[in-house]
């Protein structure tokens, strides 16, 4: 590593405190923080303590004020209603005034929790910075999610305002919101005051008299408000995360740690300043949608991109190339699960060259594991570095990155490289001793956590402490297993429970996903342990082929078998793999492997409340019943 990085993560480990309050003074505080690190209770740290601020006008009137208004805030980009539109500075400033006002009208206030229900349309993000501009907390939930799921979070955030629209919008069919909200209102146990919804041209909804409003007409009559100040340590918002219990668990993010970390992450992760567009290709209803498409680009002053569409079939795989071009984005992030629907359809990439890239420098991935091949194939078509970076919805932003605008260090695949500053990245083994490089183990990071980080979990503080610190006192609880090489990179292999015993043998099925994934024929794939009478467990892969492949499977089954002897070991036992049409995944990208376990188990298994497409399970079913599983 170069010796600006070496002397940054050297600072920080001295004093993580001092680091911190240097990054604090970047932003702007209507009083500033009395203490830096607030540690009387631990394992409850809190960053910033005694400090007023406001996440609003940090993200909006800040620029206004500095003479940055006509700059491009928002580009929004539509291609399933054929819409672009981009709104500056100024214009968001007013639209989000309004909507707090309209909020403030029906009377919201400091502290009140909103819930938003929204499609990735501009009205969300406003939506957002209009609760931070009141002192309100939000809860974004993503767009079409089940009632039953929408109701849990309903009587757990007990909003008193839902913000929705008539509807979401797929490339092959239109997904109607207020049904389902109807049906959450109905099922849970608190009821909001009203309803305010943002009528689609392609799907009008029925209205409830004296419940639901209209939005643009309340927009239309609503008052501008200004920001009030924020204590440092009030939630900024809640985003529920899944939780083993059936519950979500209501992750609570802390307003200053939050603006001052992620304004940091901005500029030294990315490589992005003021005036440049960033595009992270998410959706808001997850922590990527509100770490870096609405609040860390506004908070640098970028130009931020809110796309509806996807990788594919919108209309094509040049989609996102498309988008980059366009508008001239510098850095885009997006789901490695992204980048493979992309090379499933295009494997050469071919339709970059449609494209003006020039412009373009970096391609980061996050939200699961980054395979080698997928990097590499970045890397050679784009022709720019391909960024890895490991985080969490709890951490709200990176554990581990490679920090582009320090000091980037060599790309090693499969690692997201180096802990960022101030984050004490551990490997230890089930009884909590720390174990040496190159073995797996669970990754933890020692405590207290940097700013941005969960503080808690909303009014849950005794499963706050279960979930995440109980099991190795002192130190957060990724679930995540892995190792760190000798040069202090960290590999995150797998999900703690994806470790599989075979034999015996603790073995990573991330390691066997690197392998299946290099062969030629391979677009994506998934590894998961069986269970077995004589080992315990046994891997079995799930294969989806690239487009156009017209090989016998058989023979690229006995390649794949042969592939793992050869690289990982007979050790590994893998002998079992079945070529499928596709992956069933959440709609933020990630392989449903537990649900897929269950399968091939014959076990019992909930409908994921996140699946994107549940006939795909009936697939998985099918392919499997071929190979005999599950075994009776």
């Amino acid at each position: 590593m170069g010796q600006a990085m070496s002397k940054i993560l050297s600072e920080a480990k001295d004093n993580p405190q001092a680091f911190w309050a240097q990054a604090a003074k970047d932003v702007v505080w209507i009083e500033p923080p009395k203490t830096i690190l607030e540690d009387s209770n631990p394992p409850f740290y809190h960053w910033f303590t005694g400090g007023k601020i406001n996440g609003c006008y940090n993200a909006v009137d800040r620029h206004v004020a500095e003479g940055k208004g006509e700059q491009a805030a928002i580009i929004y980009d539509s291609p399933v209603t054929d819409t672009k539109r981009i709104i500056t500075y100024n214009e968001l400033l007013d639209e989000v005034s309004r909507c707090a006002g309209m909020l403030a009208h029906h009377g919201v206030g400091y502290g009140d929790r909103v819930i938003i229900y929204k499609p990735m349309t501009p009205s969300a993000v406003i939506s957002m910075l209009a609760c931070a501009r009141i002192g309100a907390i939000h809860s974004v939930v993503f767009g079409g999610f089940a009632a039953a799921e929408l109701a849990k979070r309903i009587d757990d955030a007990a909003p008193k305002l839902i913000l929705t629209a008539s509807c979401g919008i797929e490339p092959s069919r239109i997904v109607a919101y207020k049904p389902l909200l109807d049906e959450a209102i109905e099922m849970s146990a608190h009821k909001p005051q009203a309803v305010i919804l943002e009528q689609r041209e392609q799907l009008k909804a029925e209205m409830i008299e004296g419940r639901d409003f209209d939005w643009h007409d309340e927009m239309a009559s609503a008052n501008a408000v200004d920001c009030v100040p924020v204590n440092s340590e009030d939630p900024a918002y809640i985003l529920y995360t899944s939780g083993t219990t059936g519950m979500p668990k209501g992750v609570v993010r802390p307003t200053g740690a939050h603006i001052v970390a992620l304004k940091w992450s901005m500029k030294h992760i990315y490589d992005c300043e003021a005036g440049d567009v960033y595009w992270a290709a998410s959706d808001v209803g997850w922590v990527v949608g509100h770490s870096y498409i609405t609040y860390a680009p506004l908070f640098e002053g970028c130009t931020t991109v809110i796309y509806e569409g996807k990788p594919v079939g919108t209309p094509d795989a040049g989609a996102f190339w498309r988008v980059i071009s366009e508008y001239k984005v510098k850095a885009m992030f997006t789901a490695p699960t992204a980048i493979r629907a992309v090379k499933k359809e295009d494997p050469q990439g071919t339709l970059i060259a449609d494209y003006d890239m020039s412009h373009f420098k970096y391609q980061f991935l996050a939200g699961e594991r980054c395979d080698p091949d997928t990097l590499r194939w970045c890397e050679e078509k784009l022709g720019v570095p391909t960024i890895d970076h490991w985080w969490q919805t709890e951490t709200g932003w990176s554990i581990a990155a490679n920090c582009m605008g320090i000091d980037p260090v060599p790309v090693k695949a499969g690692s997201p490289a180096l802990p960022i500053p101030t984050c004490d990245v551990q490997i230890l083994d089930e009884g909590g001793k720390e174990l040496p490089s190159g073995e797996i183990g669970a990754i933890v990071v020692k405590l207290p956590l940097p700013p941005g980080s969960l503080s808690g979990l909303w009014q849950n503080d005794a499963r706050f402490i279960e979930a995440y610190m109980a099991d190795f006192p002192g130190y957060y609880k990724t679930g995540d297993a892995g190792y760190i090489d000798e040069d202090g990179y960290v590999y995150v292999m797998s999900r703690t429970d994806d470790i599989i015993n075979v034999a015996g043998h603790r073995l990573s099925t991330g390691g066997m996903e690197e392998v299946l994934a290099e062969h030629a024929d391979v677009a994506e794939c998934a590894v998961l342990g069986v269970n077995d009478e004589l080992k315990g467990q046994v891997p079995m892969g799930f294969v989806v082929l690239k487009s156009g492949v017209s090989r016998a499977g058989d023979d690229i089954i006995s390649e794949l078998v042969a592939s793992v002897r050869s690289r990982i070991g007979p050790v590994a036992a893998f002998k079992l793999a079945v070529i499928v049409a596709r992956l069933p995944k959440t709609r933020s990208g990630k392989i449903l492997r537990g649900t897929i376990q269950k399968i091939a188990n014959g076990e019992e298994y909930a409908m994921p409340a996140t699946i994107d497409d549940p006939v795909i399970l009936d697939e998985i079913q099918d392919a499997l019943s071929h190979i005999g599983y599950p075994k009776s």
